[in-house]
């Protein structure tokens, strides 16, 4: 058996350039081996070839790459809408399969991508929900699932440090419409936090949204959210999330019968009552008498933090036979499903129960869809290659990696 994977990518845009930058500047894992790279744009390829290693193959398809014996396993980083199309496709070619967040736009196309992966048992499907390996949702799913504190009361979630401007919506032409992207804040920006929300706390019961579409930049899609989510066992929840703030920040709120605890970043603090509160509601006080509680505290943690190389270093591992599963691709359902839900809340006005039908979803989306405008081609479809890479002028690649501009 090889000790090395020859991986293909299929989308070379924002976010599969930053793979390939990774590739190349040789952060990602030893047995990781760039052999290909699919994109429908001529201009795209061009550079890679002028650019790039010369080991790296070009395709003008997906189907051309995953037909040519060039790849053993695939990343599939498309627009979102594409990824279960890609994700089939590699399936049925017998080529393992790392795909981008979120799995789909819509729970239809998603329950199919996972109905082809159930045939195909030996296939290491992924999926690239990477904040699961963030060290404080790891502790605090910890804290939740064994109960040191308690059950889980209320959580609110303030999601406003995914600030955009008007340049990161043009582009891509396919960025900001529903016939392209199929969603804004919640399916651009937020499915890691909707797909946290639902690993830490479990699928809410019911969910109600309120959305702004293009209030603060000229888009057809959202860019400011407000949801509420509520448990059958009395649990609720807020989820708030802004496109508009420049200086937003993250943070998690969860209450918890014993103790309140925050989550900023990669750390994650607790402050302690003096008692349950349930214990201490049931006995004998004073009208306003509350129970003691402890200042703030940070909670420790393994400090670890590995992001997209640490889930692509997990399905690496897997192909090859050795360490733990990776994220398991069918899991994606679920974070898409709750998107859904706050979509079809927002464009009904209606609190919607979970699980939501994918097909009613699917009719009400395409009524946005079907009188969606058509953006015009992007000016500049190099531009977010040469962002990631942090030049204007390939010429430049050379003294960023040594690598020589070729003919």
């Amino acid at each position: 058996m090889k000790d090395f994977v020859r991986v293909g990518l299929i989308g070379f845009g924002k976010q599969g350039s930053h793979y390939v930058r990774s590739y190349v500047e040789g952060r990602l894992i030893p047995q990781f081996r760039l052999t290909a790279i699919a994109d429908i744009c001529p201009e795209k390829l061009k550079w890679v070839r002028e650019n790039l290693p010369s080991d790296i193959e070009c395709f003008d398809s997906a189907e051309a790459m995953l037909s040519s014996g060039r790849i053993d396993a695939c990343i599939v980083t498309t627009p979102h809408a594409v990824h279960p199309e890609n994700v089939i496709q590699c399936l049925k070619h017998n080529i393992h399969v790392m795909c981008d967040k979120p799995a789909g736009v819509h729970i239809l196309q998603v329950q199919e991508m996972n109905r082809e992966a159930r045939k195909h048992p030996d296939l290491v499907f992924s999926i690239m929900l990477n904040q699961r390996t963030n060290c404080a949702y790891r502790e605090l799913r910890r804290i939740i699932q064994t109960q040191e504190y308690g059950k889980v009361r209320r959580i609110n979630w303030e999601v406003n440090n995914w600030y955009r401007s008007h340049v990161y919506y043009e582009s891509f032409d396919w960025r900001g419409i529903w016939n392209g992207a199929y969603g804004g804040t919640i399916m651009d920006q937020c499915p890691h936090q909707v797909d946290l929300w639902q690993w830490m706390f479990g699928m809410p019961d019911k969910v109600t949204c309120r959305m702004g579409f293009g209030v603060h930049h000229n888009i057809e899609v959202e860019d400011e959210v407000s949801a509420i989510l509520e448990y059958n066992d009395g649990r609720m929840g807020t989820f708030n999330s802004s496109t508009s703030i420049p200086n937003g920040q993250n943070v998690l709120e969860v209450h918890l019968d014993a103790a309140n605890i925050a989550v900023k970043g990669d750390r994650i603090y607790v402050e302690k009552f003096c008692m349950p509160e349930p214990q201490w509601e049931k006995s004998p006080r004073g009208i306003y008498e509350k129970p003691v509680v402890e200042p703030m505290v940070e909670i420790p943690t393994d400090g670890k933090n590995l992001q997209h190389k640490g889930v692509l270093e997990a399905w690496i591992k897997r192909i090859l036979g050795k360490g733990e599963a990776p994220n398991d691709g069918t899991e994606g359902l679920d974070s898409v499903m709750l998107s859904d839900a706050m979509y079809m809340s927002a464009f009904t006005g209606k609190t919607v129960e979970l699980p939501l039908d994918g097909t009613v979803y699917y009719n009400e989306l395409m009524k946005r869809v079907s009188v969606s405008k058509t953006k015009p081609p992007v000016s500049d479809p190099l531009g977010p290659v040469r962002e990631t890479f942090g030049v204007k002028d390939p010429k430049e690649l050379e003294k960023y990696f040594g690598i020589t501009e070729r003919t």
